[in-house]
């Protein structure tokens, strides 16, 4: 209890500090009463996520309730429903944020400089690397905690994690359309792409790539470049 008052007043602390305007600027400004009342809200709310994420992970949606979640931040039901409306909220912002990290990792990877079937195998292993270094991310991008269903989900926050999530494997799309890849067919290589890749990915996360012997970054590269030899004749390609 002591831990996690001086986490969150050093938090408060750094908030307000940064906040502050330099010297010789206009006091009247800031006010440090709202800077510090929005630091502790920010704080709140970000031990509320981390709670959720544990319980979602450990008891599954269906199991996991706003009491439980409550009392792993150490607040009370009500203080949780002032941030969050529901157990569904919760997990729509936690994948809302996922996916964010998502999209920024296909971004840094990305060379304005660069096109072709680089730029194709780039915006590509991003979006695998992602995945296979954060699979717990995988669990919750894929509803793998709630029998791979988004129940509970509104339809429009549905459509909008959805969004986020074709956004990032747009960078490959528009790569291979840019190679010349007609639309439609590179509307179905992306397609055959993400499911390649997830399942890839769901047998390594659960071990039964093993029964195979085989390594699963070297199935996704073989099955890019199968991608990029269908997409661009041999001598357009890059090295």
């Amino acid at each position: 209890m002591y831990l996690s008052t001086f986490i969150i007043w050093r938090m408060m602390t750094s908030t307000v500090l940064s906040q502050q305007p330099p010297a010789g600027a206009d006091q009247a400004a800031a006010d440090p009463r709202r800077v510090r009342h929005q630091a502790l809200a920010d704080v709140r709310r970000e031990l509320i996520l981390d709670a959720a994420r544990s319980a979602f992970f450990e008891l599954g949606m269906e199991k996991t309730s706003i009491r439980e979640i409550a009392h792993r931040a150490g607040y009370t039901p009500g203080a949780i429903y002032s941030y969050f409306a529901s157990k569904e909220a919760l997990y729509g912002t936690l994948l809302s944020e996922s996916l964010d990290r998502l999209n920024a990792r296909v971004q840094s990877a990305l060379d304005p400089h660069t096109g072709g079937a680089d730029r194709v195998r780039a915006a590509a292993t991003a979006f695998f690397d992602f995945y296979r270094d954060n699979p717990r991310d995988l669990d919750l991008g894929f509803y793998l905690f709630q029998g791979m269903q988004p129940r509970g989900l509104t339809p429009e926050l549905n459509r909008t994690l959805n969004a986020q999530l074709r956004s990032a494997l747009q960078p490959t799309q528009d790569a291979l359309q840019q190679i010349g890849m007609p639309d439609r067919q590179a509307l179905e290589a992306i397609t055959a792409l993400f499911a390649h890749i997830v399942g890839l990915l769901m047998l390594s996360h659960t071990g039964r790539i093993r029964m195979f012997k085989q390594d699963t970054q070297e199935l996704f590269r073989h099955y890019l470049e199968q991608l990029l030899d269908r997409a661009v004749p041999a001598p357009r390609r890059s090295p």
